[in-house]
């Protein structure tokens, strides 16, 4: 497998530390690398479930969303994928400098961290790929692609721009073009004196270039280049011009590019409903396209973690409150790309009924573990917007068989908590945290939160000795959710099962308010004590209706909007800013989350404190756009004091929901009432 060498690193030695003191180790992206002597033996569990058939309306809309030219690719955002016949137009770049040797770029992909990596500045990309735009810098070269749609057709344009290179120093590059079909299709790209033309299951296309013809420096030169099929390769120069189904000038290309470049902020004006919330709908819609891939192994359109992630863990991986999340935030202008990811997580459902902590390329996943229950609010949010009760009627059961599983597997006295099943061992499964103290910490989503650090685990029973406010509050919720869409669909028995069950969390998290410290505590159920370590989590009692309105502003006026906790420049930090590990800024130890943000601004809405609901929002919107106006960086998480996300190597530079952050400020533009809900 190709992992990071800092995260295989890092790991390792979080897993020692963590077997010696009690604390867990740091897993990036909610999915743990696993130690060198984890025993990866099987892939595919022998008793995974069997899935329901898809519906006829989730079939349809996944035939939408696999349909004309976008960047599907995995591997590489500058790759224009048209499917479903999987034709390939790849944007490479030959460096031809006599210092630093020939190199070949490629595949390219966004916040790559290995040395020498190309430096990608995202722009705009459309949901349906009309219109992309990015620009990349490698070995002292810069320039920009671009695409649109033209109908059925697809137009390129790849522009050089100015450096900093020494002329003498820097021979100019070749731009390859390259045409192939990807994941075995059937076909065959054929280069003709002047273009390109793909045979395939569409029948024949042909690409043409503005510069065909034009030949590099030597022929015997471009013979050698490292490509898949059919090329066009020139001296880049110039700008230069790429389109298919018939032949295009440079003017005709770019009149294509500023009309669909003039439409997509159109439409995303129109869609957010105000200026002021544009630039927030144009980063979600951006951030979602350049994380949204075709995954031919399910044939389906998928919106993974992020590309670093799946290019290094085989392809994709789908990790459950991440996936959630990414639906919620396509919710706000793509029906069908919010719909597609909540359905393939829970597609990814386990035989024992509970959504994976994550699910991988080739069958892995976490048999032994789940991860935060918050795919209820996710599917009740979007009905509520769309409302289509096929979208109900295809999530209801799995996610009724979730929320079970929750109070059979995770209940102590009354008390949810975290846990890791080692007895769910399919096949010979196992990533090396199955059964253990830190892979019951996973669950959580806050891998190694200082929370945890004391926390006993049960052997026995495989779970962590601790009544979680956070878990409690949102299962708490996703009750509540669960039992309205029961309502909708007119399953009367069910409702009042999950109400039930509902009520009677409910009074346990209210039994742990404390009023000395005046917030909601988590339970340490092996020594009866409350612990006093304050997470964002802690606030989670306000999304689920739990606090009362007076312990609410209690709860905001003496902890979150105090500085030496958890307000400040930038919040909210995933720690309080006076406990010892918040200076660690490593991971959840002190650094900012979006779905952190995205969950307390929840809460923030059922409370009538409309200033600290306005501040926080401001504060998560000005967080998110320091790196993405000067990087164009969407980041796994965020300093605690700086808001930088480059200050650190365990934060993706292009991860999703990093764009919850900028979500509370749009939420809190687009509300219609500010009262609270």
């Amino acid at each position: 497998m190709a992992i990071p060498v800092q995260l295989v690193s890092s790991s390792v030695l979080l897993l020692a530390a963590a077997l010696n003191t009690g604390a867990a180790p740091r897993a990036s992206a909610q999915q743990p690398t696993p130690p060198p002597h984890a025993p990866l033996l099987s892939r595919v569990a022998p008793d995974q479930p069997v899935l329901p058939p898809e519906s006829a309306d989730y079939q349809k809309l996944q035939a939408r969303l696999a349909q004309g030219w976008n960047t599907w690719d995995v591997n590489s955002v500058t790759t224009f994928v048209h499917l479903p016949d999987g034709l390939a137009i790849h944007v490479g770049l030959k460096h031809n400098s006599t210092l630093a040797g020939t190199a070949f770029l490629d595949n390219a992909l966004i916040g790559r961290l290995s040395r020498d990596a190309e430096v990608i500045f995202p722009g705009p990309h459309a949901w349906d790929g009309s219109y992309t735009d990015l620009s990349i810098a490698w070995k002292g070269h810069k320039w920009r692609v671009q695409s649109a749609h033209d109908g059925d057709d697809l137009v390129l344009l790849a522009t050089p721009l100015a450096t900093d290179a020494k002329p003498e120093s820097v021979l100019p590059p070749t731009l390859v073009v390259s045409v192939d079909l990807l994941w075995n299709k059937p076909g065959e790209a054929v280069r003709n004196p002047d273009y390109i033309v793909n045979q395939g299951l569409a029948g024949p296309v042909n690409v043409y270039c503005t510069l065909a013809g034009l030949k590099s420096r030597t022929e015997n030169e471009n013979a050698n280049l490292p490509v898949r099929g059919a090329y066009f390769a020139v001296d880049f120069t110039a700008p230069v011009g790429i389109s298919t189904g018939k032949r295009r000038t440079l003017s005709e290309i770019e009149s294509i590019l500023h009309r669909q470049e003039t439409a997509f902020h159109s439409t995303a004006n129109r869609s957010a409903g105000s200026a002021q919330a544009t630039p927030i709908y144009e980063a979600i819609e951006t951030t979602l396209g350049w994380d949204t891939i075709y995954d031919i192994e399910k044939h389906r359109v998928i919106s993974p973690i992020s590309r670093v992630w799946s290019v290094d863990w085989g392809g994709w991986v789908l990790a459950d409150w991440d996936t959630f999340f990414a639906a919620t935030l396509a919710g706000v202008g793509s029906r069908d790309l919010a719909y597609a990811n909540t359905i393939e997580m829970l597609r990814e459902e386990t035989a024992e009924g509970f959504v994976p902590n994550y699910a991988r390329a080739d069958g892995w996943k976490s048999f032994d573990r789940s991860e935060p229950p918050v795919g209820a609010i996710t599917a009740l949010g979007l009905y509520e917007k769309y409302h289509d009760l096929w979208f109900l009627k295809d999530t209801f059961e799995p996610l009724l068989r979730w929320n079970r599983w929750w109070e059979a597997h995770r209940d102590i006295q009354g008390y949810l908590t975290w846990g890791s099943d080692g007895e769910n061992k399919p096949g010979n499964f196992d990533d090396g945290w199955v059964g253990t103290r830190a892979g019951a910490i996973l669950e959580s989503g806050l891998d190694n939160s200082p929370m945890y650090d004391s926390v006993t685990y049960d052997e026995t029973t495989h779970l962590l000795q601790m009544g979680d406010v956070g878990l409690m509050s949102l299962y708490i919720a996703d009750c509540d959710a669960l039992a309205k869409i029961a309502d909708t669909l007119n399953k009367p028995g069910e409702a009042k099962e999950l109400r039930d069950r509902s009520a009677r969390y409910r009074a346990k998290v209210e039994s742990m308010w404390d009023p000395a410290t005046g917030i909601f505590l988590n339970k340490d159920l092996h020594t009866g004590e409350s612990g006093h370590r304050l997470s964002p989590t802690n606030f989670y009692p306000m999304m689920a209706r739990v606090a009362t309105p007076e312990q609410a502003k209690i709860m905001v006026e003496k902890h979150m909007t105090n500085p030496m906790e958890f307000w400040g420049e930038y919040v909210i930090p995933s720690i309080e800013r006076d406990d010892p590990a918040f200076k660690d800024n490593d991971y959840w130890r002190g650094r900012i989350w979006g779905p952190m943000n995205y969950l307390v601004y929840l809460g923030l809405e059922n409370c009538d404190l409309p200033q600290v609901r306005r501040d926080f929002a401001e504060k998560s919107w000005k967080l998110f756009l320091k790196e993405w106006t000067a990087k164009g960086h969407v980041h796994e998480n965020y300093n605690g004091v700086t808001g930088e996300g480059d200050d650190v190597n365990s934060s993706d530079r292009f991860y999703h929901w990093g764009a919850l952050a900028a979500y509370a400020e749009y939420l809190y533009l687009t509300q219609a009432d500010p009262s609270p809900k």
